[in-house]
């Protein structure tokens, strides 16, 4: 994965404009979640870029985690359909709303924490040593 690109930064949870600084305080969405560290910094430690433009900039992440969420509950539907019927003998609609409610709220971490960082890297362009 080459650094300088947004995939770059969403994966490796780094800030969108040097790819140094860490965006989360934490290193993984379950610890960001169960841990004091669920507070976004409000700058880059490396290259001081405010990490909230405006009032209400992170409302827009709300859009981006519904979609991460549509995807989720669509791969966990289609998974339960194709091997329920291996694991049950009889299918049962309820059991399948079940285990795809569990997968939701199971990815309910990652959701927040990659709605996050794909929302600021819409917005924000890689400097790299020029953003030092």
């Amino acid at each position: 994965m080459l650094k300088g690109t947004k995939l770059y930064s969403i994966l490796k949870n780094t800030c969108p404009q040097c790819h140094k600084g860490r965006f989360w305080n934490a290193k993984n969405p379950i610890l960001n979640i169960f841990k004091k560290e669920n507070q976004l910094p409000e700058r880059c430690s490396h290259c001081q870029l405010k990490y909230e433009k405006e009032i209400g900039f992170w409302y827009g992440a709300m859009y981006v985690s519904y979609a991460l969420g549509v995807a989720i509950f669509v791969a966990a539907w289609i998974a339960t359909e194709v091997l329920l019927p291996f694991i049950l003998e009889e299918e049962s609609l309820f059991v399948q709303i079940a285990i795809v409610i569990v997968f939701i709220v199971l990815f309910a971490p990652f959701n927040w924490w990659y709605s996050r960082l794909i929302w600021i890297n819409l917005f924000v362009a890689y400097k790299g040593e020029k953003a030092s």
